[in-house]
């Protein structure tokens, strides 16, 4: 998965999608001005290669791409912070922004978002930090699941990360290689919403640039034994796998980016991403990475169907969260 540079294809973008290593693309703020522009994106890149996936970051809070008319949800730790007052209203709530930041991404023609985040807070995290739902394993179980049935009505897969857990290392993944020391023991907590929503909605998983070194010296999402032997193998995970940005600082304990993707499909990953980085991309685009018909299961767009109404009815359910 790869991204373009602007608001429209310049003309190396264009003969890059139709590439078979191509199988998707990630669009940023940078690639958003208007509602009119980014579908007018959209529709020339499914016109070059309708099978591509497109997806973006809308978490909602700090992370969502497209703001102008869109609604801006809230960060996922209000909903958290409501369940420790009301439980049935942030239940309900979760279940509503679900559907409309689904909704409101299916309506221009993305696919998915790289949402929920299942992580912990640990109050540790600066690049995690809000963007989770709570501290307990179980309230994230009980709000990201009904976020991501919302998102599921909407037509919607979701995308849950960053396996095994990114909420507990200070670090940002984005610039450094985080290092979290606890045993295997001490991270179940972590790992409990992935295991415990893998037969519950959970479409797809980012594994997190984090190294765990109690189980294993790579980073997750280059380690055959946090994807193969514990995500697959023992909590019988199914679902597509995508790497998380392979340009970032935590994925450059491998130097060459050829070999990068390579170790990440090894790994088990389904799809790897290279962000920001059209040099790397260029780099690999010529091999032939194999087709992974898994991936099609992510498709949203074309199985959309408009309902101004029930969008309605769930945006004013969270009108006071805005």
């Amino acid at each position: 998965m790869m991204d373009v540079s602007g608001l429209t294809l310049t003309e190396i973008e264009k003969t890059q999608l139709i590439k078979p290593s191509i199988g998707g693309v990630i669009l940023f703020s940078r690639n958003f001005e208007s509602m009119e522009q980014i579908k007018s994106l959209i529709k020339d890149i499914r016109q070059i290669n309708k099978d591509l996936l497109i997806a973006t970051d809308h978490e909602g809070g700090r992370v969502q791409r497209f703001k102008q008319g869109f609604t801006h949800l809230p960060a996922m730790a209000k909903l958290g912070e409501l369940y420790d007052q009301n439980p049935q209203q942030a239940i309900k709530k979760a279940f509503s922004c679900g559907f409309v930041l689904a909704y409101e991404l299916l309506d221009i023609g993305v696919d998915f978002s790289f949402a929920p985040v299942l992580d912990l807070d640990h109050g540790n995290s600066c690049v995690i930090g809000d963007r989770a739902f709570h501290s307990s394993p179980t309230v994230v179980v009980e709000l990201a699941g009904c976020l991501i049935q919302g998102m599921h009505q909407a037509g919607m897969k979701c995308v849950g990360k960053h396996f095994p857990g990114h909420g507990f290392v200070v670090a940002d993944s984005h610039l450094d290689l985080p290092i979290d020391n606890r045993s295997m023991d001490d991270l179940l907590p972590d790992i409990a919403p992935f295991k415990n929503l893998t037969n519950h909605g959970l479409d797809a998983l980012m594994p997190a640039h984090v190294v765990y070194p109690q189980v294993d010296d790579k980073p997750a999402g280059f380690s055959a034994k946090w994807i193969k032997d514990i995500l697959q193998g023992q909590l019988k995970f199914k679902g597509v796998i995508f790497s998380d940005d392979l340009s970032m600082q935590g994925a450059h304990f491998i130097e060459d980016i050829a070999d990068r993707v390579s170790a990440s499909l090894d790994s088990g990953c389904d799809m790897a991403l290279i962000c920001n980085h059209p040099e790397l991309v260029a780099q690999v685009i010529d091999k032939d990475w194999g087709v992974n018909a898994k991936l099609q299961l992510m498709q949203g767009f074309y199985g959309f169907k408009s309902d101004k109404i029930s969008h309605q009815q769930h945006l004013a359910i969270i009108r006071d969260l805005l």
